[in-house]
């Protein structure tokens, strides 16, 4: 057999066989490729397998060695990242020696070399992609990240982009290694760049609003918004839409494009939490009970210790239909998960406050007046 320019003698391998009665494993298999070769090369991807893994090792912890004696701790992280990597391209290096060095044919030495190259171009932004997961985490840990939301945000949206970048190129790359016409793709994607815009406007309205958001930052992961009709928990912030988690625990994903044009409240930023109620106490409280009941109601309020005490309003409203009406308002400085419990403790207090005025809380009553004779009424009763 005639090896490839370059590579060694593999005649060797075929006396050798032709010696021992293996001739069967001389017929010739897909690709123009010898059955003794494919199982040569399948025993070599098992080989650079396991030697990859050996060698890639081997190179990390090198790499962390040399990432010891630096001042910096990004580098340590880095090439953390890049061990997977690192592990493929041994493998690749293992695969082609052996490779080379059993007389392809040329179709065949042709095959295996596009093939490596397009995972070795898959390896290179592999690692790029990686690495950028090391450089995002390092600029947010900064102390100028930290302390600035909406920085994080943009980071975020930064890193999603690059990522997003890096896979387009990488994927134009990979179809050049493979012997794809990517100039003319490119060109027919020209051509098609404006039907491709229009189709596409709603997702850059989206990317734009996302944009939107990180810069502006009306709300954040984690906190609890009201969006038209519903109040939910903002859950995850993506490129394409946000999504919330309502109280019923469903789901509600809405564009951001459409979200940046919306009213947004955010509850989670109230420095303070309105407690306002209504309590009607029965007719035929006396003055003095009533008395009683407000400066034991604010006396409550003032006590508490999450209130805002420069605005307390206890108050006899109104003389109701069904009841005396006392008005309460008053500010408690709590978050959200707080307030609940804290108006359920003021809400105790009051029931007390009222059972030691001496008086009750008011029911709806309704008064019927008969009129007539006591014959006729006694008759209209039977």
């Amino acid at each position: 057999m005639r090896s490839q320019p370059g590579a060694p003698e593999a005649g060797w391998i075929i006396d050798w066989l032709q010696r021992n009665g293996f001739d069967a494993l001389l017929g010739i298999g897909p690709f123009g490729i010898m059955w003794w070769q494919w199982i040569v090369l399948l025993a070599a991807l098992v080989f650079a397998w396991v030697g990859g893994r050996i060698l890639g090792r081997l190179t990390s912890a090198a790499l962390h060695r040399v990432s010891t004696h630096t001042t910096t701790s990004w580098d340590g992280r880095l090439f953390v990242s890049l061990g997977p990597p690192i592990r493929l391209a041994w493998l690749l290096i293992l695969f082609a020696l052996i490779a080379h060095s059993i007389g392809l044919s040329g179709a065949a030495e042709n095959v295996i070399r596009q093939a490596g190259q397009g995972f070795a171009v898959a390896t290179i932004f592999w690692a790029l992609w990686r690495s950028t997961t090391v450089i995002l985490q390092l600029m947010l840990s900064r102390p100028w990240a930290i302390g600035n939301p909406s920085t994080r945000n943009l980071l975020a949206i930064g890193g999603n982009l690059s990522k997003g970048l890096i896979a387009v190129v990488g994927v134009l790359a990979l179809l050049a290694a493979l012997g794809y016409p990517v100039t003319t793709l490119l060109a027919g994607l020209g051509i098609g760049g404006l039907a491709f815009a229009f189709g596409a406007q709603k997702t850059v309205e989206n990317l734009f609003g996302s944009m939107a958001i990180a810069v502006d930052q009306p709300f954040r992961v984690g906190d609890l918004v009201r969006v038209g009709d519903f109040t939910g928990t903002v859950e995850d912030i993506g490129l394409r839409s946000t999504r919330f988690r309502t109280p019923d625990r469903s789901l509600i994903s809405i564009p951001n494009g459409a979200l940046a044009d919306q009213k947004l409240e955010s509850l989670a930023e109230r420095d303070r939490i309105r407690f306002a109620a209504t309590v009607g106490l029965a007719y035929g409280t006396t003055r003095a009970q009533m008395r009683q009941v407000l400066e034991g109601f604010e006396r409550v309020l003032r006590s508490h210790p999450r209130i805002w005490s420069d605005s307390v309003v206890v108050a006899f409203n109104q003389l109701g239909a069904n009841s005396l009406d006392v008005e309460i308002a008053a500010w408690f400085q709590v978050p959200p998960d707080e307030f609940n419990r804290c108006r359920q403790d003021v809400l105790l207090d009051f029931m007390q406050i009222v059972e030691e005025a001496g008086t009750t809380f008011a029911l709806p009553t309704r008064t019927v007046l008969l009129t007539g004779t006591p014959a006729e009424t006694s008759a209209n009763r039977a």
